[in-house]
């Protein structure tokens, strides 16, 4: 598909449960609406995605203390979504947000009958959880990750001229992650890339695999098991001085060079805009096209591009939102 194409041990164990919002009155308690945040794993993108959403339910009307909201963590395992899920589609909450097509994907087959949003999801057509972006047509929609990746290997051309062979690590378990490494490949063949693969299917196997690639530089798409343990692969870019482009700009402060791509905090708060007009009575889900972020900006990482002798060029550093020193 082109990208052109789409703009779990016991739950309470499993679900680091936090509530927000219990200091309210008890007479308050039925004003205040229940929220409950699905994150498939903690890393600082998806986290800022669920940030975000918290602060865009705010800035539209519902602020903390109109809020019950309960978080839970699935660590990244397929098991742990089960289990959440099940215990959700039971629940009397007002409103779902699942971040992360793993989470997605099972809040949406679990739940019929409570509105979900979800966040951080690159593909929600071919991930089943809408019938179509357009006119999602049940009680899910959302915002999605899709990142610009001919910009971002086109970027990589700007940075590093001479780079013929890119490689990427991804989960072969995530849905969003092989569709990306298909846009990869359809850019790259325009561009005079090769991308060159390596599927892992945990996070403790990123730097072997990241080892395993002969390459001239790394494409780091929007992963949530690769971006959880990016530093791994990090280590290994830094050891071949080889630059590393990442599809959003919480990985460059991490360490990686460069890219042109979505914030996930900005996400997050769309998402949460969503949520608002679903609670208010406003739009319900099935007629809510699924958004994505209309704007990109630039991240540069000095301190990685000194460590690995890259030059930025000035026009590149004048257009950048923000560079990590």
């Amino acid at each position: 598909m082109k990208q052109s194409t789409l703009l779990k041990v016991a739950v309470a164990a499993v679900s680091a449960v936090a509530t927000l919002g219990v200091h309210a009155a008890d007479d308050d308690a039925e004003a205040r609406k229940k929220i409950e945040i699905v994150q498939y794993v903690a890393h600082p993108s998806l986290d800022a995605a669920n940030r975000g959403f918290l602060e865009g339910l705010a800035e539209n009307g519902f602020p903390e203390d109109r809020l019950e909201v309960r978080q839970h963590n699935a660590q990244g395992e397929s098991a742990n979504n089960a289990q959440i899920a099940g215990s959700l589609a039971r629940s009397d909450a007002d409103l779902i947000f699942a971040i992360a097509t793993p989470s997605a994907q099972a809040i949406s087959q679990a739940v019929d009958d409570i509105p979900v949003l979800f966040s951080a999801v690159t593909d929600p057509e071919s991930a089943k959880l809408v019938d179509s972006l357009e006119h999602p047509g049940g009680n899910v929609t959302g915002t999605t990750d899709a990142n610009p990746i001919t910009a971002q290997l086109e970027l990589l051309k700007t940075i590093s001229p001479d780079a013929e062979t890119v490689g990427i690590v991804y989960s072969s378990g995530e849905t969003n992650s092989q569709t990306q490494v298909e846009w990869a490949k359809e850019a790259a063949e325009d561009l005079g890339l090769e991308i060159k693969t390596k599927g892992v299917s945990r996070s403790s196997e990123v730097s072997q695999a990241a080892n395993a690639l002969n390459v001239d530089a790394i494409y780091v798409p929007t992963d949530n098991m690769v971006v959880a343990a990016l530093e791994s692969l990090l280590k290994v870019a830094f050891s071949r001085n080889i630059p590393v482009i990442a599809a959003e700009g919480d990985s460059v402060e991490r360490g990686s060079l460069a890219t042109v791509g979505i914030s996930y905090e900005k996400l997050g708060k769309q998402t949460g805009a969503m949520a608002a007009k679903i609670l208010k009575g406003e739009a319900e889900p099935a007629d809510m096209p699924v958004e994505a972020q209309s704007e990109y900006d630039i991240y540069l990482n000095q301190k990685t591009a000194d460590r690995i002798g890259i030059e930025f060029p000035e026009e590149l550093k004048e257009k950048a939102l923000k560079i990590f020193e």
